[in-house]
């Protein structure tokens, strides 16, 4: 996160928190409204409790004008009273209409901006954090909104018309009270942001790091007991612990010495007020009620105040916890759409990669350069290669999920940065290396690719996978939950159910990114058939570390450094003495000789398969 000062982000997030204020603008002017009315009624009742006060001492006991002067009083306080009470009552229904509508606001449009956030974005951000600074801040506004409309709106209030009050019938008094008031709330201001602050920052910090110190251990908690290494988790998570135990120590001693340091100045003011009262009382220009009016409404103040030093460090508190959340606001997203991109329409599905330029990120060298490539319509096509040759990015520029630097990817003639992201992506079914489930049925893992799909289309899907049967001997059949990211799933499993999903998506353009990567033999076979029928009829995209995968596809295509260094099919690779092709294509059957040679009967194995 960037480095703000503690006023900057006190500002930004008050900032921010006002301009969705201003979308509910009824609401605000409601609340305040009503909070203004029954605090005006709450500043009135000294008034009558000085009157009811000289009512009792001045007159006489027996005498009917001051029995009416007392019952009036009465009935005027008790009046103000209910007033009061009903006005604050009206306003806490519409803080709690306003702060779930924020609430509601707030995480929903963290999570649209978390989730359009770039690829490099999310491989940098534990996702426990992410889930813990969007909760965070999504609650802390409960506690500004309450704050600022319920609590230092009629406090403030509250100052200044005690102040007026006063100064009209002794402005001694008037100036006295204002001013120990603004310096207090100064006082209070500058400890809670300055001194209290910084420490806050930092226990929010590690608080955030607790989440991701968990959430990382957790979902990968079947490494952690492959190695038995539980102990050891444990400790790493007790160091982060301690750390924020000692952060969040010098955060609370600090709040407390700021406490009570507002307690002595609220102490202070009002000997001032007591004393200068009682001086006013002995020249004769105070009567009793005068000095009940006094005391009542400087008790009032007082009680006002004190809560304004706690409410001004709730206040900090609750934008050091908002302003994790409220900074996702102010990121770019990385790849946006065009304030004019329309949905992208593919019916042939031929790509173009035309004179594209890419570099990533924090590189000096772009990774392709001028680069120029066509794949026909319905034609299938591998990619091999070593690692960090340029493989996995071409897809993930195809799926645009980076911009290039120049040139352009164009999709049946359309480019690529001129639609939306979302009609792109739909159009590219995604097969990964690494299929990821949600916790959700299984059903509801292969519908994902089309939601409104009917059983029997997914049953269909399912079939057309190699997954039907599977699922049918799981528990709940098709409506068996898979557990986080799939582990209720072999690999094999997983790799069919997302097969699945690309079949029901039925789109003209299918990527594989390794999809026959680490299983077994059986699992493979069924996958390498599902494969052959996916890819029938659409243009294809096979990414391939064993070259079994990729021999019966129409142009195998060898990446080296980002440009394509050999292209042909399968026979017409290994033909080239000396090519990149042919000499993965030996490892790999040298590979697999030795791994068989048990059950092999010729020994020219080798040379037979490069014949063919």
């Amino acid at each position: 996160m960037s480095k703000i000062s503690n006023k900057g982000a006190m500002r930004e997030v008050l900032a921010f928190l006002f301009r969705h204020w201003r979308r509910e603008k009824l609401l605000v002017v409601w609340v305040s409204t009503c909070m203004i009315a029954a605090t005006v009624s709450d500043l009135l009742l000294p008034v009558y409790s000085g009157k009811l006060v000289d009512a009792i001492a001045v007159h006489s006991a027996t005498s009917t004008l001051a029995l009416h002067d007392a019952l009036r009083a009465i009935v005027m306080m008790a009046i103000l009273g209910a007033a009061m009470t009903a006005l604050r009552y009206a306003g806490m229904m519409g803080i709690i209409r306003l702060t779930l509508r924020l609430m509601f606001r707030f995480a929903g449009d963290s999570f649209w901006r978390v989730q359009r956030f770039s690829t490099d974005w999310h491989a940098n951000n534990f996702a426990g954090a992410i889930v813990r600074r969007i909760t965070r801040g999504m609650w802390a506004v409960d506690t500004m909104d309450d704050i600022l409309l319920l609590e230092m709106l009629p406090a403030l209030l509250v100052l200044v018309g005690a102040s007026l009050l006063l100064g009209l019938r002794w402005p001694g008094m008037g100036v006295m009270v204002a001013v120990g008031a603004v310096a207090y709330i100064a006082i209070s201001v500058s400890l809670s942001l300055y001194y209290v602050a910084p420490a806050a920052r930092l226990s929010n910090a590690q608080d955030t790091r607790i989440g991701a110190a968990i959430a990382d251990a957790i979902t990968c908690n079947p490494v952690v007991k492959s190695f038995g290494a539980e102990s050891r988790e444990d400790h790493r998570l007790s160091k982060i612990l301690g750390k924020w135990n000692s952060r969040t120590s010098r955060t609370w001693v600090k709040a407390t010495a700021n406490g009570s340091l507002q307690m002595l100045l609220l102490q202070g003011l009002r000997t001032l007020v007591l004393a200068y009262t009682v001086w006013l009382w002995w020249q004769g220009r105070a009567t009793a009620g005068d000095m009940t009016f006094v005391l009542t409404s400087y008790f009032i103040v007082h009680g006002y105040l004190r809560d304004v030093g706690q409410h001004v460090r709730n206040l900090q508190r609750s934008a050091n916890e908002m302003e994790e959340m409220v900074h996702f606001h102010s990121q770019p997203l990385g790849v946006s759409d065009r304030a004019d991109a329309k949905p992208i329409r593919v019916t042939t599905g031929e790509i173009v990669y035309d004179h594209v330029t890419f570099c990533y990120g924090g590189q000096t060298e772009p990774l392709f350069k001028d680069f120029s490539l066509r794949i026909r319509s319905g034609e299938r096509v591998g990619l091999v290669g070593h690692s960090g040759s340029g493989k996995t990015t071409f897809v993930k520029l195809l799926h645009r999920l980076y911009d290039v630097g120049s040139g352009r990817i164009v999709i049946d003639g359309q480019d690529t940065s001129h639609v939306t992201q979302a009609s792109l992506r739909e159009q590219l079914a995604l097969v990964p290396q690494e299929p990821i489930l949600f916790h959700r049925t299984l059903a509801e893992n292969i519908a994902y690719a089309r939601p409104d799909a009917a059983m029997d289309e997914i049953e269909h899907a399912a079939r057309l996978a190699n997954a039907h049967e599977f699922i049918q001997r799981q528990p709940k059949g098709y409506h068996t939950q898979v557990g986080e990211r799939g582990v209720k799933l072999s690999g094999g499993e997983r790799q069919r159910v997302a097969l699945a999903r690309a079949f029901l998506a039925n789109t003209p353009v299918l990527v594989l990114d390794e999809a026959t990567s680490s299983l077994d033999s059986e699992s493979e076979a069924l996958i390498q058939q599902a494969m052959e029928r996916l890819m029938a009829g659409r243009t294809s995209i096979v990414i391939a570390h064993r070259l079994s995968t990729v021999r019966v596809l129409d142009r195998i295509l060898v990446f080296e450094h980002g440009s394509v260094a050999e292209e042909g099919t399968h026979e017409e690779l290994v033909q080239l003495e000396g090519g990149t092709y042919r000499r993965l294509f030996e490892r790999q059957a040298l590979g697999l000789l030795i791994d068989n040679e048990s059950e092999l009967d010729e020994p020219d194995f080798l040379d037979s398969e490069l014949a063919s």
